[in-house]
């Protein structure tokens, strides 16, 4: 695939309103899901608890708080593609690695 979207090169960027989050080194994935490797910069500490609500929310299977608990994240956050913004983008995180779909 030539798609610079689904190129293992395709860099993503995470942002908080104007301030770089993180970057994403996509690296694979199982269509629709995207997987690469996170490179936090220093405001990711103040996004982290959400990203780590949510993980807690999967692991004990309580999808009726799922949407509550992922709202800051799709609403405080923007997802920037190699080509620009998504709209809409699910999106998890832990340790470095990021897994993600839009």
């Amino acid at each position: 695939m030539s798609s610079a979207r689904t190129s293992a090169e395709s860099a993503w960027r995470l942002l908080h309103s104007d301030a770089l989050v993180g970057t994403i080194t996509v690296d694979g994935g199982d269509f629709p899901w995207l997987v690469g490797r996170f490179a936090a910069e220093p405001a990711f500490e103040e996004v982290r608890p959400w990203f780590e609500e949510v993980l807690a929310v999967l692991e004990t299977d309580d999808f009726d708080r799922f949407d509550a608990v992922y709202d800051p994240i799709a609403e405080a956050l923007t997802l920037v593609s190699p080509e620009g913004p998504v709209s809409e983008f699910l999106l998890y995180i832990e340790g470095d690695e990021a897994r993600f779909r839009y």
